[in-house]
């Protein structure tokens, strides 16, 4: 199947020895011949980066638009949500890795929708209470040209793109996607860079993700609490986010044992509540998710 749907990429240029570098994400990972990046998804084909995996789906549904989770936008609407695979982080408590991490086997079972078919699914289900399409469940945007040429038939229908990310990008594709996107949840997953690094990511640039999207289109932020990891990082989150708009919605969500953390104990409901309290002092609107 990856041998069959190759589709050029954007934001790549060429390295010494047919190698190439993508300037997609702040990783600029330096690819040879027949190798991806560390997401996975982005291929080195005789000189060209390519994305064998494009347009095929992994997950699809109707959701309802609070399950991203945007409570402040279009809410009681649904939204067609589709998911592919793979990651530009690689987090051990990942609450989605049969996706993002272990995807290998799954391969065979995905289901090809190109940005045409997509919009007539959306058009489809505006019966059923749709207002667009949402790129989650995976990292969206290491898929980016998908999304990209997605979110413009999209727009162009007069629909949503909502948008659920890690926000690991740089600024140039970012800026470019940013027009077409009504709305985001970006996952800002704690407040030190030594976090971040452990994580595969980075911090300050998570950040300028945040602070570029406030301005240009509606904003929720998330935070995953996982017991003995950042905890502490939520107050210093709650302030940031109302140095920018205090009006900024966070939601904070329960840790669940997953992949690599699987033997962690899930994170207290009282622990929960204890910090969007903390959060409360500095934002209008902190929710607690996934409480069951």
């Amino acid at each position: 199947m990856s041998e069959r749907l190759p589709h050029s990429a954007m934001f790549w240029e060429n390295d010494d020895n047919e190698m190439v570098r993508c300037t997609l994400c702040p990783h600029s990972c330096r690819i040879r011949p027949g190798a991806t990046g560390l997401c996975g998804i982005r291929e080195n084909r005789g000189g060209r980066m390519v994305l064998p995996y494009y347009g095929l789906v992994s997950s699809i549904a109707l959701d309802p638009i609070e399950k991203k989770p945007l409570y402040l936008f279009h809410t009681g609407s649904r939204i067609l949500s589709l998911g592919a695979l793979g990651c530009n982080m690689c987090c051990p408590f990942c609450q989605n890795s049969e996706i993002s991490q272990e995807y290998k086997d799954l391969t065979n079972d995905l289901r090809y929708i190109p940005p045409e078919q997509l919009l007539e699914l959306a058009q489809k289900y505006l019966q059923e209470g749709n207002i667009g399409v949402a790129y989650t469940y995976n990292e969206p945007l290491i898929g980016y040209e998908y999304v990209y040429e997605c979110a413009r038939l999209i727009r162009s229908a007069n629909l949503c793109n909502v948008l659920v990310t890690n926000g690991i990008i740089n600024t140039e594709p970012l800026e470019k996607l940013l027009p077409l996107i009504d709305a985001m949840n970006i996952d800002l997953k704690g407040f030190k860079p030594e976090f971040y690094k452990k994580l595969g990511g980075d911090l300050d640039t998570v950040k300028q993700t945040i602070e570029l999207s406030s301005s240009r289109c509606h904003l929720e932020i998330t935070t995953l609490v996982i017991p003995g990891e950042n905890e502490d990082d939520i107050e210093d989150i709650a302030q940031y986010i109302a140095s920018i708009d205090p009006g900024i919605p966070l939601h904070l969500s329960r840790f669940f044992p997953r992949y690599k953390y699987s033997d962690r104990i899930p994170t207290g409901r009282g622990t929960i509540y204890d910090l969007r309290d903390k959060a409360q002092r500095y934002l209008r609107h902190v929710y607690t998710g996934n409480m069951t």
